[in-house]
């Protein structure tokens, strides 16, 4: 009794007499974890091993480990306070959820010198069941990842080790608690309820995240117990990365992400670090001349970027060939795989990052596929300042919960939704995340190629993406995701055609936001905010709609497709076969391009008909659309008329003074004339009884106009 009261007294009043033990060979992301969730509850951690070479095996999928009894054992030797509390843990593996005070209160109230973490699952040797002691409720067997107790019983625990540093450790310590002479004479008990340690292997479904005040923990529901000591043993390792994003307070919902900021790099002016950017073009990818212009804009010292350029589609060509006569000579150097080379995939990957590895210059290597719009323009400084070993922006597709990281895994290594995937990728929660997947953007540390992945082909063929983040998961090295900043998004490359000229104009369905950035004129969301609609004649308004990029595409697109028609009365190609009053064109529907068309009326030209005639709800139906062409030498104008329409909206495509001389339209009713259309401005007009309206004569160069009869 007295002995016990002397015990009680120390664990409360002086933890400092307890100390953490764990065996480290090498400084892994996992032991650096492990030491600041020490630190922030004040362990005093004592590391065995360091520098040594690991001989204990790989003991995820076989037994092993004896290495750790061999250096404790030897660790305690010099050791002499018998009330020197000894708490014996991996750390690769493991997190604190709580500090020594409550960890000794527990241990206290456990009434035995040692107390062993328990399992649901009986390892290594199923044999040896039937000689561990039933209980009547909780964890029945061993788990040797974790142990609490005096120095003295601790010293009595590991004394007959004679075993080599690849035996199990677990069948070593599982053999004495089965005996039960040295269980009583070492006084040995578990932790059946989980209150001093959680392991998870066999456990999953029993611990929920538990949030506190500024403070997450782990919950037992099982048991309904808060364990100090949280350990992802076996095949637990992503469960406990997942943990490990919130225990002990390394995100709460009172402070958001308290370590986003700590251990940061500094980037000062002078001494950037050089960059090898990867760029992948793997299959037929919609604007990618709008990628090179993001990668130009990206702020960098372009001196300190490299450029690997891997193309397989000879479809693009053109784009990354135009990009490298413009802009090459500014990068510090440029490597091209072009499409003749029949290089695969894979094979490109491990080949950029072997450039990154063999470059005693090169920092960091940046994988960017051409499928990412990388809209922040700091996202490389961004990424190199987080100072992780590697890291991606978080992109996710329009609309959808798609995006570029996996917050968990399936049983066979597949993609599966972790609780807070949809936090994440809407944004509820923001930090610096540990996942165990990431694809089409991330940053990597080039130490990590020049040491851990030395010699290392990270891609194979069959999925190179899957095969990469297998073999960075399998070295121990921590993957992150980051949503503290808005990065960008992903293309969708699906039903991507490439039978015209410009190809992009077709994306309006399948990438909407990124078709609107490129074809929509940049003053168009501020047209009812600042009253951006004239009105030029009497209910006749002019609104800007399309970029000066649309424009020219629409032209060079009918230019290309070539088959203008003759002006003709007859006209195979409209109802009926007759146009009353023809002009030079070519129909939307003869280069396929109806439905996209009908999309843009309904989305940018449908809201502005129904703001402007109040009461008229328009389905945006049109018989006919089509660009016309005016030449002084082929057909410079167009004789008054009415439009079959309900409305009729017309775009300007080209410049007066720039492109041609004349042209403009006149309402006879009105005597109202509009001589100078603006490039990308349309012209929203009643069709039929009202206004009678007049093609005015083009006297040089060539005038292309966008016209839609709309609900005839």
């Amino acid at each position: 009794p007295i002995q016990s009261i002397v015990n009680s007294s120390v664990m409360l009043w002086f933890p400092d007499k307890l100390l953490v033990v764990t065996v480290a060979t090498k400084e892994t992301d996992g032991y650096r974890r492990f030491l600041r969730t020490a630190k922030h509850f004040n362990y005093t951690v004592k590391v065995l091993g360091r520098g040594q070479k690991w001989k204990g095996g790989d003991y995820m999928s076989a037994p092993g480990g004896g290495q750790k009894v061999r250096l404790l054992n030897e660790g305690l030797k010099e050791m002499k306070d018998d009330h020197q509390i000894i708490l014996f843990i991996d750390s690769y593996d493991v997190v604190f959820a709580s500090g020594p005070k409550e960890l000794l209160k527990k241990f206290q109230q456990a009434k035995h010198r040692v107390v062993f973490s328990s399992e649901t699952l009986i390892w290594p040797d199923r044999h040896l069941e039937d000689k561990y002691p039933h209980v009547r409720e909780g964890n029945r067997f061993l788990g040797s990842g974790g142990f609490i107790g005096y120095l003295p019983n601790i010293k009595e625990l590991v004394a007959n080790w004679t075993g080599d540093d690849g035996d199990s450790d677990q069948l070593f310590f599982t053999k004495i608690y089965t005996d039960q002479s040295k269980r009583k004479s070492i006084n040995i008990t578990l932790d059946n309820k989980c209150r001093l340690f959680q392991n998870l292997h066999g456990a999953l479904d029993d611990v929920v995240l538990k949030f506190e005040d500024h403070q997450v923990r782990v919950r037992n529901v099982l048991y309904d117990t808060l364990p100090v000591i949280i350990h992802g043993n076996g095949p637990t390792k992503l469960q406990i990365n997942y943990l490990g994003n919130y225990i002990p307070n390394t995100w709460t919902f009172e402070s958001g992400c308290t370590v986003c900021r700590e251990d940061l790099r500094s980037l000062s002016e002078n001494e950037y670090p050089l960059v090898v950017i990867g760029i992948f073009i793997q299959q037929p990818t919609p604007f990618v001349t709008v990628f090179f212009e993001r990668l130009l804009k990206l702020q960098y010292p372009k001196n300190k970027l490299k450029l690997f350029i891997f193309n397989k589609e000879a479809h693009h060509q053109r784009q990354v060939q135009s990009f490298l006569k413009d802009y090459g000579s500014l990068y510090e150097k440029v490597t091209v795989i072009e499409p003749e080379e029949e290089m695969d995939g894979a094979a490109s990957r491990n080949l950029g990052l072997d450039l990154c590895r063999r470059d005693q210059d090169c920092d960091y290597f940046f994988s960017l596929d051409i499928e990412v719009v990388l809209k922040n323009k700091d996202t490389l400084k961004i990424l190199i300042e987080q100072n992780l070993p590697i890291v991606a922006p978080m992109i996710t597709r329009a609309g959808r919960l798609w995006s570029n990281f996996w917050g968990a895994l399936s049983g066979d290594g597949y993609y599966a939704r972790s609780e807070d995937y949809v936090d994440i990728v809407q944004g509820r929660r923001v930090g610096v995340w540990n996942v165990p997947y990431v694809s089409n953007v991330y940053l990597v540390k080039a130490g990590l190629l020049q040491r851990e992945l030395k010699d290392y082909e990270l891609f194979s063929s069959s999925d190179p993406d899957m095969a990469f983040c297998h073999n960075i998961r399998n070295k121990g090295i921590f993957m992150y995701v980051t949503n503290m900043h808005t990065f960008g998004r992903i293309l969708s490359t699906e039903n991507y055609q490439t039978g015209h000229l410009h190809n992009d104009l077709w994306q309006i369905f399948e990438n909407p936001v990124d078709w609107e950035e490129r074809y929509i004129h940049e003053n168009y969301t501020r047209i009812m905010k600042d009253k951006l609609i004239e009105n030029p004649c009497p209910d006749v308004y002019w609104f800007p709609v399309f970029s000066s990029v649309a424009c020219n595409h629409m032209i060079e697109e009918m230019e290309h497709y070539g088959k203008w028609s003759g002006g003709a009365n007859v006209d195979n190609r409209i109802h009926g076969g007759y146009e009353n009053v023809p002009t030079i064109d070519i129909h939307m529907t003869q280069i396929n391009f109806e439905k996209d068309w009908q999309k843009f009326l309904v989305e940018y030209v449908v809201p502005i008909t129904e703001k402007m005639f109040p009461g008229y709800y328009t389905k945006a139906h049109f018989e006919l659309a089509f660009v016309v062409r005016y030449k002084p030498d082929e057909q410079p104008s167009l004789r008054p008329h009415h439009d079959a329409s309900t409305f009729t909206v017309n775009i300007a495509l080209n410049q007066v003074g720039l492109d041609y001389q004349g042209g403009g339209c006149r309402f006879l009713r009105y005597d109202c004339s509009i001589q100078a259309p603006r490039k990308g401005w349309a012209l929203l007009h009643p069709g039929r009884l009202t206004h009678y309206h007049e093609g005015l004569p083009t006297t040089a160069g060539v005038r292309y106009i966008a016209v839609s009869f709309v609900d005839p």
